[in-house]
């Protein structure tokens, strides 16, 4: 038989740890490994045993004492004790405790609560432009809602009759399954799968919305868009979510935002970025130039000298903040230098004659060019030379 691990080792935190925190450290490793998200998993299932084992004894002050005093012999006879039999053990306050959001509603102690609950968030996308996204935009969209039956005021029953006590579950909405684990016999809670927790039965159903309480329709609602707002983000638009149950308020209609790409900038969090091109000449005696940005073209003037690859800041130029449009981000913009082409004879010789001015690179020895061709003459003379 494989030597058991350390308590502490299995849950992964230290030995001073606070019953708080050995509390979370079970319950991350307890929903990692649980058998429900591991069908047929034997060693999932043999780590989920393990860390039951070792949340049992951790989470006690008096076994806790003796397993770090002894180690596992406190709980195998060998240290002098009566042994402790983990089979037997109840474990149903400890799962109430922190699974009941897990195992699909937690203890019997906790008991069944069919009162009012929110209703379902309605998740829409909808494409805007990038200068959409930076200036903000409003959008009209169209979708399904489902509104009370005016036939039945939301109850689903016939006109004249009215919904009865759920036979399964006694009107609580839920009901308890008992379950053999590792400890012993347990008790979930869960929602009655035939009043879905409702605690009422309708038998004869409205003919108008057959049994729902609602009827669907499609509307229009004009959806405003925040300046700075980023791919992927949402904009809530409260109540328009699905309808509550019990008297619950609706859930909230989430409109998921997807930013078309821009050909001319990219955005980086609250920063622009771009590229502009100037000519020779202005890079190398400075001028104005005109730079696109997304509040319309500025003029900037470009100093003498500047190399291409220049990165220039425009202060104030970049993204809203979603919360403050009064605070944005920057503009940075790379300068290019542009290369000419297409030159006339005259343009070719003034460059040359520019070049030679400010050091003769196309002359010098690795230059891009010679000044003159050799002649056959002195290709002769070169020979003799060399000899």
């Amino acid at each position: 038989m494989a030597e058991k691990r350390d308590y502490y080792e299995v849950l992964g935190v230290s030995k001073t740890a606070t019953e708080d925190e050995i509390k979370k450290a079970f319950r991350t490793t307890a929903k990692k490994y649980h058998p429900d998200m591991h069908p047929g998993d034997k060693d999932c299932e043999e780590k989920f045993k393990e860390a039951q084992e070792a949340y049992a004894v951790l989470s006690d002050p008096e076994k806790r004492r003796q397993y770090d005093q002894f180690g596992h012999a406190a709980f195998d006879g060998s240290a002098g004790g009566s042994g402790f039999d983990f089979s037997g053990m109840d474990m149903s306050d400890i799962f109430g405790d922190i699974f009941g959001d897990f195992f699909g509603g937690g203890s019997s102690r906790r008991g069944a609560n069919n009162g009012p609950s929110k209703g379902a968030n309605v998740r829409l996308s909808v494409r805007i432009t990038f200068d959409e996204a930076i200036h903000g935009c409003s959008k009209e969209l169209e979708f399904s809602f489902r509104e009370e039956c005016s036939s039945c005021h939301g109850t689903g029953a016939k006109p004249g009759t009215s919904p009865e006590t759920c036979s399964k579950c006694g009107g609580k909405g839920k009901v308890v399954y008992s379950q053999q684990s590792f400890f012993g016999m347990m008790q979930n809670v869960q929602t009655c799968p035939d009043c879905n927790g409702s605690g009422k039965v309708v038998r004869e159903k409205c003919a108008q919305c057959h049994g729902s309480g609602y009827i669907a329709k499609k509307v229009r609602k004009t959806v405003d868009i925040p300046a700075g707002i980023d791919n992927g983000q949402c904009v809530r638009v409260r109540d328009y979510g699905e309808p509550g149950t019990n008297g619950g308020p609706r859930g909230d209609l989430l409109v998921e935002v997807i930013v078309s790409r821009s050909t001319e900038f990219e955005r980086q969090d609250m920063n622009i970025f771009s590229n502009a091109s100037i000519s020779f000449a202005i890079a190398a005696l400075g001028g104005d130039v005109r730079i696109k940005t997304v509040d319309g073209d500025i003029i900037y003037t470009v100093a003498p000298g500047t190399q291409t690859g220049t990165r220039i800041r425009l202060k104030g130029k970049g993204v809203p903040s979603i919360r403050n449009k009064a605070v944005r981000g920057d503009h940075y913009v790379t300068l290019v230098v542009s290369t000419p082409t297409g030159l006339s004879k005259e343009a070719k010789d003034t460059l040359r004659k520019f070049d030679e001015l400010t050091g003769g690179s196309l002359t010098k020895e690795g230059g891009a060019q010679t000044s003159k061709k050799k002649g056959v003459m002195d290709k002769i003379k070169e020979a003799f030379d060399d000899h």
